[in-house]
């Protein structure tokens, strides 16, 4: 709890107070990992974005299916260097628009900060006490990497109960580690102290495409085609000698601006040939904007305002003669401080066209730095790099022509530029610890995004769903949290009355999720015709979270009962056959260890299924393990098939262990935390210099690391610094 605010430090304080608030500017966070999971077919979610909607859905699930963007990116101004980059609310008709610090604030979908939003500060020290510092970090005890504690499930309710009759279960709060399964470590070491994400510019993310190179912005210059006759004055910014500065920057403020009402008057030239060069001037710079020539009283002016209606503005007809044949553009996608998808709708918003003319392979972290590539529709570039202009902290970039579109899941990984701030502990130690990482790896668990940030766990929904225990879902998604007093209201009215129409009326317009659901229920659907309210992507969500809940409790278990050695009946998967995820897909098949090529395989070539009707399971106990847990909770491992298909899940293999490769760190000093130890893409093309570090009292390390799709930048941290990642675990040690 803050003790100047009195919030919790998990989600800090937002108001005018915030830069002087030193205890929020330590607040927790999720480190990340890597956003490459195509939302429709795969059942991860990258990085930081953990549970941003309202039922702590991850961010990108939620944003593919109706979600509302948390925040958009700004217009291009001035602004004190630690104020975040472009995090407007999405939803401007709300009261209160807020700016995000770098040291930790960030706005989320419905007002209220994720629990990923500040720094992990961690201190790895198994005798001292947990304590709070008033100097932007905070001692956290080292967990126990031997704990056997597993999530016991909930008792089953019947699908056919009344959902009057059925009691509310009660959570105490987000769930912990050891409740999601995390427990193992592949390394001894006993870990160090430090700052993660201290600020967004700390994290930078370069997605690895499928030929193993890693991409970067570099030219923000448009393409040259090949039937381009321009001159080299013609290629100068049009109608730079006939529009002035104050005009150009009066059309940027419009669409800036977003005024769709607002309109700039440009005197119109006396001579027709320059005033044709001002229309199209306008119409090549500002695709989104139109112009006519109007009369007034002081004289004759080109009026410039926005287009109306909302299809594109036919920019098919100004493609290259010489392009024909390839009807995309690919470029890199450079954005801060901002989800994947909502940096595409902004792209989409800008420009005056549809969101599906973008594709892109995997979604990146929202509180970072990142590069990745991106596809458009017979886009053209230069009208792509207007988007430089108008948007803050932002850029385009690397255009070129291809015939076919990026796909979901067309991509080898990325690479991760971490800084890791206020590091504390002995130097061997940390030596030891970054060593360690690189040779040993980290097991592969899915992080504490999966399974959201509220109370209710998103694998306990999965559970029911899977279970057909539809009533029980309904109540799960609607029950009181006590997290938020925004939610609270509604989610008390459930409980108590369980009136759909009465619930409606006091859920807030930003809960999309839960008013669909509502709406369902008020139109007199059944429990389960009215959860098929809620987007597919959604659900999915739910039930890969149990998938991932059971994967991470079976892989701690064969860690922790059979060792770090490759055993009789275990599953191995070639290198060549599967990614370290092994997400939903398809699939390639294990081998199963036998005495005669035991000796063939290491632990980096062991997996272990996700439940689904189409995977075999290890020849050994760990397919007793996997019966036992199923049965547990109320699910047959012979009957995964479900008559519903969305819940019908096939299942995946995915590797016990990753290793990181391209690892490499430096040592840097310093004494002010705002001072950069590392540069974007975006600072590179700028040509900006770090400012010196040689001297500081202050430490930090520099890790970059490449990691496959599907993992989590989160467990690679956890195995250096051995600390627990769980948004309960850290908002106990803030609880004065």
């Amino acid at each position: 709890m803050c003790r100047v605010h009195k919030f919790p430090m998990c989600r800090p304080f937002t108001g005018p107070n915030m830069a002087t608030c030193k205890e929020t500017e330590s607040v927790m966070m999720g480190a990340g990992k890597d956003d490459d999971e195509p939302p429709t077919k795969k059942t991860k979610t990258d990085d930081d974005n953990i549970g941003d909607d309202c039922t702590g859905v991850d961010l990108e699930d939620k944003a593919a299916n109706n979600g509302v963007p948390s925040s958009e990116i700004l217009p291009r101004k001035e602004t004190d260097e630690n104020e975040s980059a472009g995090d407007e609310p999405a939803r401007k008709k709300r009261k209160n628009e807020e700016k995000s610090s770098e040291t930790g604030e960030q706005k989320t979908v419905d007002g209220v900060t994720p629990h990923d939003s500040g720094p992990i500060p961690v201190k790895v020290d198994e005798t001292a006490e947990n304590s709070v510092s008033t100097d932007e970090k905070l001692e956290v005890e080292s967990t126990d990497k031997t704990k056997e504690k597993l999530e016991k499930p909930d008792s089953k309710t019947s699908g056919g109960k009344d959902r009057n009759s059925q009691p509310q279960q009660q959570y105490s709060g987000p769930l912990t580690e050891t409740e999601a399964g995390i427990t193992e470590y592949m390394s001894d070491h006993s870990g160090f102290s430090a700052i993660i994400k201290q600020r967004y510019s700390d994290f930078i993310v370069n997605e690895i495409d499928q030929d193993g190179q890693i991409i970067h912005l570099t030219d923000m210059s448009p393409p040259v085609d090949d039937d381009d006759a321009e001159t080299s004055e013609q290629k100068k910014t049009p109608g730079s000698d006939v529009i002035s500065a104050e005009d150009w920057t009066k059309l940027e403020q419009l669409v800036a601006s977003d005024d769709r009402k607002a309109t700039v008057n440009i005197p119109a030239p006396a001579d027709k040939e320059q005033r044709t060069k001002v229309h199209l001037a306008v119409k090549v710079t500002f695709p989104q904007l139109e112009t006519k020539t109007i009369e007034e009283d002081d004289g004759k002016f080109i009026q410039a305002f926005w287009k109306k209606g909302k299809g594109r503005d036919g920019g098919r007809d100004d493609w290259p003669a010489s392009k024909k044949a390839c009807r995309y553009v690919r470029f890199v996608l450079y954005k801060e401080n901002k989800d994947t998808m909502d940096a595409i709708g902004l792209m989409a918003k800008n420009l005056r066209v549809k969101e599906n003319l973008f594709q892109y392979a995997g979604t990146k972290d929202k509180r970072a730095k990142t590069s990745q590539e991106v596809t458009a529709l017979k886009i053209h570039p230069k009208k792509l790099l207007t988007l430089n202009k108008v948007l803050w902290n932002f850029g385009v970039g690397n255009c070129r022509y291809v015939k076919e579109p990026l796909k979901l899941g067309q991509l080898n990984g990325n690479h991760f530029t971490i800084v890791l701030r206020n590091v504390q502990g002995d130097p061997e130690v940390v030596e030891k610890a970054l060593k360690c990482l690189e040779s040993e790896g980290f097991v592969n668990y899915f992080g504490m995004q999966r399974f959201g940030t509220t109370s209710v766990p998103t694998h306990h929904v999965g559970r029911a769903l899977l279970s057909a225990d539809w009533d029980k879902a309904v109540d799960l998604i609607l029950m009181p949290r006590n997290d938020h007093s925004s939610k609270d209201s509604f989610q008390t009215v459930w409980a108590e009355s369980r009136d759909p129409e009465q619930t409606l009326n006091a859920t807030p317009p930003y809960c999309g999720l839960e008013r669909n659901l509502l709406q369902g229920l008020k139109n007199k659907l059944p429990p389960l015709n009215a959860l098929e309210k809620i987007s597919r992507n959604t659900r999915l969500l739910y039930v890969h979270s149990y998938q991932a809940y059971v994967w991470n409790s079976m892989v701690s278990r064969r860690l922790r009962e059979l060792g770090r050695a490759p055993v009789k009946g275990d599953l191995v998967m070639p290198s060549a056959g599967a990614d370290g995820g092994g997400e939903q897909g398809e699939k390639p098949s294990p081998v199963v260890l036998t005495e005669e090529n035991l000796a063939q395989y290491s632990l980096r070539d062991v997996v272990l299924p996700l439940p689904g009707h189409s995977i075999v399971y290890p020849d050994n106990h760990v397919r007793d393990w996997y019966r036992l847990m199923l049965q547990e909770d109320g699910l047959d491992i012979d009957k995964m098939e479900r008559p519903q298909k969305d819940y019908s899940l096939p299942g995946a293999y995915r590797h016990l262990v990753v290793y990181p490769t391209d690892v490499s760190w430096t040592h840097r000093l310093y004494d002010d935390y705002t001072t950069p130890l590392t540069l974007s893409d975006l600072d590179r093309v700028k040509k900006t210099e770090l400012p010196a570090s040689d001297t500081g009292k202050v430490k930090a390390v520099v890790l970059e690391m490449s990691l496959p799709s599907s993992t989590y930048a989160t467990m690679a941290l956890r195995e250096v610094m051995r600390v627990d990642t769980s948004a309960r675990h850290q908002t106990a040690l803030n609880v004065t």
